[in-house]
């Protein structure tokens, strides 16, 4: 987690960051071998708040037949999800989790009740395909890691099972498309806090949650991320629309960076 140099907490630690990075979907790529560089793109893909992925790939694909032609039915595998930035930026990932465990084929029956589970939460089309024509797999974690502006770290799966996706991760995206389209002017004020010797470079909106707001600075030295810190956390549309007024209108708001 970010912190200020009084301990003050001003981010989300890692647990947090990547259930919301899960939550928010993003794009995912399978390594079914661990010793092969080949990705898979999933049809589908959901994780659990238990960290379990399920992915959705075409009954014929080679890793579907190969779990169930094998002799043990399982697997290891590597799933990566991107978390890409809402607006178009010269670096669009702002960060990547890394699941690595056992890949299991759901049998008809068991995918059948996996599927209806997911569209109770997550309504999908492709989930009336299960039976016909697709199949489930599981991924099982054993380990994942972190890897975003604040750092790479290992989270551990109850780590992860024990935290809380941010409450703004799934509105996010659509928030920051809108300050970047109809709001640059909202923007530019906000980049009054970026620090000194970033100036110059063109500020972004990259990223909202309970605790701030953070701004991607592209500049010819490169593209470095600023954390601007909420006077407290949030857990509401409200809160959170009087602390951006606040960070909008007031110029004496301590910034905190990370990345290079």
């Amino acid at each position: 987690m970010v912190t200020t140099p009084d301990h003050r907490v001003t981010g989300p630690g890692s647990a947090e960051r990547a259930r919301s990075i899960a939550e928010r979907g993003g794009r995912a790529a399978l390594m079914p071998d661990e010793t092969s560089a080949a990705r898979v793109e999933p049809i589908l893909h959901h994780t659990a708040p238990d960290g379990v992925v399920t992915l959705m790939l075409p009954d014929e694909h080679p890793v579907v037949t190969g779990l169930r032609g094998g002799d043990e039915g399982v697997s290891a595998a590597v799933l990566e999800l991107a978390d890409p930035a809402p607006v178009p930026l010269r670096e669009p990932v702002r960060g990547l989790l890394w699941f690595t465990g056992l890949l299991t084929a759901l049998d008809p029956g068991e995918a059948r009740d996996t599927g209806l589970w997911i569209a109770e939460r997550r309504p999908d089309a492709r989930l009336l395909d299960i039976g016909h024509g697709m199949s489930l797999l599981r991924l099982t974690p054993a380990s994942m890691v972190l890897a975003d502006a604040e750092g790479t770290c290992p989270v551990g799966p109850e780590e992860f099972a024990g935290a809380t996706p941010d409450p703004f991760c799934r509105q996010e995206p659509h928030w920051l498309r809108h300050l970047e389209n109809a709001h640059r002017d909202v923007v530019g004020m906000l980049g009054r806090h970026v620090p000194d010797h970033l100036r110059g470079g063109r500020v972004r909106p990259l990223g909202i949650d309970r605790f701030g707001l953070r701004l991607r600075v592209e500049s010819v030295t490169g593209d470095h991320d600023v954390r601007l810190a909420f006077s407290r956390p949030v857990t509401e549309v409200r809160e959170l629309s009087l602390e951006l007024r606040r960070l909008v209108g007031c110029p004496f708001v301590r910034a905190v960076t990370t990345g290079p």
